[in-house]
């Protein structure tokens, strides 16, 4: 009797363990889409991201936990989050496939619809520290905790050459970030598909690198016939040509010590997608360019990249390169101009978030998607300041509390 329940107990835990195993496992959907479960957070976890993941992503900005304490209501829902691999092409080597990746996380409401919030994320140094790995990135947990705990779906691309991507970083290369994101949208309707789950109104928003992504895939969706009910970026960089002259050409000693490590990649990747051969020789200095092309290649940390070289860009990179911004009349910077992603007659209702003590993009830079689309009668699009104090970090939080009371309005209004 003892080696019969002996065995039917080993017999539970092997099937225990096939269960997870097979839960966990890819699941093959339309279009070559696949998807596996990674987690499911729960309130607890939710609602620890919301205290002491804030505390913790504002340490070393100019607010603190306490300037938005109270902000966030508690989660109502657990999020299942799920991996995401797609099927997608790279549109500036004449649409060669690849595979790219993202999260999708679903809120458990029980509910067979319910709205999408797709988020671009910011800046990150490393290849893992992206939506579909979202226990490696800070941000992305507080958008799953301040949106999909409430009842909204959130997306999230990758981009190419980050998560589970085998290209280099694609970093502010315009129709490769477009193309990322354009299919994560269709990646993400054929994982919904599969659940059985139909999706509701969408809305997109985007911090940092991802405010442009936003402003970009925006326009991308709008040439699709694809409806965004709402869009809102934070801290923007909405113009590559002015922001990079800015760095470079006028440095202030209050700009973020992470600005070179946020150009040499911009330059590699545009060496690289846009085959311009020889620029990164062209922008930086020799005794830096293995150091560059080494964090490019995440064979170094962000860590050791500032160890081994300067902490400006005027030391980092060649005098008459940054100077070749006076007039804009090289291959680097006419692409630089391509990047701006303002300058079109949007018709989908927009804010943009913006901090007066932003280390990262000027005050002028994040409100010229307001300025130009009143040039050009169209919008609506406004620009919302966080506050006087509000640095680059806390103008993501200022901009996912209200970003979701904005997008809740825009839905009861409909009912």
């Amino acid at each position: 009797m003892k080696h019969i329940t002996l065995s039917f107990l080993l017999c539970l835990s092997i099937c225990s363990q096939s269960r997870s195993q097979v839960s966990n496992a890819y699941i093959d959907v339309k279009s070559g889409t696949q998807y596996q479960l990674i987690k499911t957070y729960d309130l607890n976890k939710l609602n620890s991201i919301l205290s002491q993941g804030l505390e913790e992503f504002l340490t070393s900005s100019t607010m603190k936990y306490a300037d938005f304490k109270g902000s966030f209501p508690p989660a109502k829902y657990p999020v299942s989050l799920y991996r995401v691999k797609y099927r997608s092409v790279v549109p500036e080597f004449d649409n060669q496939p690849t595979i790219a990746s993202g999260l999708v996380a679903v809120p458990e409401t029980g509910l067979n619809s319910m709205p999408i919030v797709s988020y671009q994320h910011g800046t990150v140094f490393t290849k893992t520290g992206v939506p579909s790995f979202p226990d490696e990135s800070s941000e992305t947990q507080l958008m799953v905790a301040r949106f999909a705990s409430q009842g909204y779906i959130v997306i999230g691309a990758d981009y190419f050459g980050k998560g589970l991507s085998d290209l280099p970083d694609s970093y502010l290369v315009k129709e490769s970030t477009e193309q990322a994101c354009v299919d994560m949208w269709f990646a993400a309707t054929n994982v919904l598909a599969d659940k059985m789950i139909k999706p509701g109104k969408l809305f997109i928003h985007g911090w940092s690198q991802g405010g442009w992504a936003t402003l970009t895939l925006l326009r991308k969706l709008e040439s699709l016939g694809i409806t965004v009910t709402a869009a809102t970026t934070a801290s923007a960089p909405c113009d590559g040509y002015l922001l990079y002259d800015k760095w470079m050409n006028n440095y202030q000693s209050g700009d973020a010590v992470y600005i070179p490590a946020c150009v040499v990649l911009q330059i590699l990747a545009q060496e690289y997608y846009l085959r311009q051969d020889g620029l990164a020789a062209l922008a930086i200095r020799p005794a830096y360019i293995e150091a560059v092309r080494s964090f490019y290649n995440n064979t170094i940390d962000y860590t050791t990249f500032s160890k081994l070289t300067k902490t400006t860009l005027p030391e980092i990179l060649n005098t008459n390169f940054m100077s070749g911004g006076n007039l804009g009349n090289n291959l680097y910077w006419r692409t630089l101009e391509t990047l701006q992603a303002y300058k079109w007659r949007s018709h989908t209702p927009m804010k943009n978030y913006y901090g007066e003590s932003d280390e990262v993009v000027p005050v002028f830079i994040a409100k010229l998607p307001q300025d130009i689309h009143k040039l050009l009668g169209c919008g609506p699009t406004t620009a919302i300041s966080a506050g006087q104090n509000a640095d680059h970090r806390a103008t993501y939080i200022y901009s996912v509390i209200n970003a979701k009371t904005w997008f809740d309005d825009l839905l009861a209004a409909e009912h």
